[in-house]
């Protein structure tokens, strides 16, 4: 399955709602230390992939489970920051 007919399978809401309650569970573990790296959560397991980029934390993630969309968050911006920032690169 391609990342094309994954996404469109996805439930891209839940996939942020719960994703950002993960994160604002964890985040204290994260900021401010690793402030500007990126963070893959899998919001079934709630696992999270740690990376220096987006692409990385993705990359991480997928090695684990490939069949899956993750929540993607620049650790210490905002959601908007993070959407911007991965816009910006192309990711979305």
């Amino acid at each position: 399955m391609h990342n094309e007919e994954l996404i469109k399978q996805s439930n891209i809401q839940k996939i942020a709602e719960d994703g950002s309650k993960i994160y604002e569970q964890i985040k204290s573990r994260y900021e401010p230390q690793e402030n500007g790296k990126f963070l893959a959560i899998d919001i079934d397991s709630k696992n999270v992939y740690l990376g220096d980029t987006s692409s990385e934390a993705v990359e991480k993630a997928r090695k684990a489970h490939s069949k899956k969309v993750f929540y993607v968050v620049k650790i210490g911006f905002s959601a908007a920051e993070t959407l911007a920032s991965l816009v910006g690169k192309g990711v979305c």
